[in-house]
């Protein structure tokens, strides 16, 4: 017998997918979806695991509220304006928490940014193989109240037709990264490189919709000759947008994977961009009233837009970069979302993609500061040859938290009772800002999440796998205490390929609950009574 190599485990893999797309016409799901489908084993690993932990709160002030985004907290991926990753509100305590689940497609289905409107309900984007689609969601019972389909990403018809899925699993485009904004509209960039504001309303019968409020082409700014089921060869040029948010004047900026950096005025509709030659952005940015970080995959930037909203380079730092990308990375570069944070000045920080060990990186925001002050701090995290993340820090106050996601490259690499090295650390900037130090490690295993604090309680929460000898799969949605590091509990969502979370984020809902984008779906963790 053959031995299943990386290569062949990867085009049976997408055989076996692409025969899936082939019949998903007869396997359209219902309007309300079951629960996900665990594997077996489920029943022969832990359910629960610690006891409950008290709230105990976090002091320190929240990001600055953006004017044009949804409150802290409802608004994206990254929480906030700011990246924090932080909620004013609580998670599960861990009082004997329930699981409910939602599967949103026969394959695929997988809700990475969940958003949250003035009255609760989720707006989120679940990636299905046929596409996108934008749900909105009753957020107790996930049912969906509205669906609206995003046109098809490029790269889902060339893993379809080359066999070859792992061009789906290093896209960031085509509506991963979206926003909420200040009036619960959703705002993203599709795979036609179009912007597009899409706001919910109710219909006097009760029944929910979503409509295109506005819609900007950057196509005269973006090369679009991107591979189609009509275009499957194309000659041209293909630049998917990667990202969106607005700044605090309103403008709406955009990022794409080949380095050009715009901005879109929604009143004017004028449209302004540059390119960073030879770079590449794979990740989202984030905004403070003192202007845009953007990290490429050979610098940070910081931004500001000029009269008529061209954007423009207010200072440039690179980066230890490597040699290459390592397994747990999208590309060669940082993997995470700048975050704004800083209790006594205003730091920005990423990490590195250095070779032996990555590195966190803090510098100074002000456009004042002399070059040779503007790195605070360079602190080495995790093992030798063994460490990357693709997911943004946490921060809160002058504390940053970062997970290690060496050995996670998509839904194939934890199968059959795998796991990953692990290890997350909490690195503190010192009051005086003379540097950084390492305030505790933890062996937490986190593959690929995009972990989350609730400064109402104190806890951070990762979804775990931990090695099993047994060869189950068995995921948890795990809680940390943010002052030591300890895990304080932890609860089994599922098993199986179903349940991986596949770069998909920890989200803390208003009324408490944990909602965990899983590749089948959505999961959602309360305390019992919640």
């Amino acid at each position: 017998m053959p031995r299943l190599t990386r290569s062949n485990r990867g085009r049976a893999l997408g055989l076996c997918l692409a025969l899936t797309v082939a019949v998903l016409p007869a396997l359209a799901a219902p309007a309300h979806a079951d629960e996900i489908p665990k594997a077996p084993g489920h029943r022969l690993v832990e359910q629960y695991a610690g006891a409950p932990a008290p709230a105990r709160p976090v002091p320190g002030d929240p990001p600055p509220q953006h004017p044009h985004l949804a409150a802290n907290g409802r608004s994206g991926m990254h929480a906030d304006a700011a990246g924090s990753g932080t909620y004013p509100w609580n998670g599960p305590l861990g009082n004997k928490p329930q699981v409910t689940s939602e599967k949103m497609a026969a394959l695929g289905g997988e809700c990475a940014t969940v958003t949250f409107d003035r009255d609760g309900r989720i707006v989120t984007v679940c990636g299905t193989f046929t596409g996108f689609l934008v749900k909105l969601l009753d957020p107790r019972t996930l049912r969906t109240l509205a669906e609206y389909k995003l046109p098809q990403r490029p790269s889902t018809v060339e893993a379809i037709t080359r066999l070859d899925f792992s061009k789906i699993f290093k896209d960031t485009s085509g509506g991963a990264y979206s926003y909420l904004d200040d009036k619960d509209r959703l705002v993203l960039a599709d795979s036609r490189q179009h912007v597009v504001r899409l706001a919910h309303e109710q219909a006097a019968d009760g029944t929910w919709r979503f409509v295109v409020e506005d819609d900007w082409d950057l196509t005269g700014q973006v090369p679009h000759d991107c591979v189609s089921w009509t275009n499957l060869y194309p000659s041209g040029e293909c630049d998917p947008v990667t990202s969106v948010m607005p700044d605090w004047d309103g403008r709406i900026w955009w990022v794409t994977r080949q380095g050009r950096v715009g901005t879109v005025d929604p009143e004017s509709g004028d449209i302004r961009s540059t390119r960073l030659a030879g770079e590449e952005i794979q990740n989202s940015f984030s905004v403070a009233e003192d202007g845009v970080s953007i990290v490429s995959d050979h610098a940070l930037y910081s931004f500001e837009a000029a009269a008529d909203g061209t954007p423009e380079v207010v200072w440039r730092q690179t980066y230890d970069r490597g040699t290459g990308t390592k397994p747990g990375s999208v590309n060669q570069g940082s993997g995470t979302t700048p975050d704004l944070f800083g209790a006594e000045e205003n730091y920005v920080a990423i990490t590195d993609n250095a070779d032996d060990r990555m590195n966190v990186l803090v510098y100074r925001r002000d456009p004042g500061v002399p070059e040779s002050r503007r790195l605070v701090c360079k602190v080495p995290v995790f093992g030798s040859g063994a460490s990357t993340t693709d997911n943004s820090l946490i921060s809160h106050g002058n504390s940053l938290v970062v997970e290690n996601n060496y050995g996670y490259e998509n839904i194939t690499s934890l199968t059959f009772g795998r796991s990953v090295v692990g290890g997350v650390s909490r690195i503190d900037v010192r009051e005086d800002g003379s540097g950084c130090d390492t305030v505790w490690q933890s062996a937490v295993r986190s593959p690929s999440t995009v972990p989350k604090l609730s400064t109402a309680n104190g806890l951070l929460y990762f979804y775990t796998k931990e090695p099993n000898r047994l060869g189950i799969d068995a995921w948890y949605l795990t809680a940390v205490d943010f002052r030591t590091g300890e895990p304080r509990w932890k609860r089994l969502t599922g098993t199986g390929v179903a349940y991986d979370n596949n770069w998909a984020p920890v989200t803390l809902g208003p009324d408490g609950t944990a909602y965990v984008g899983v590749f089948n779906g959505l999961v959602a963790v309360r305390d019992e009574g919640d």
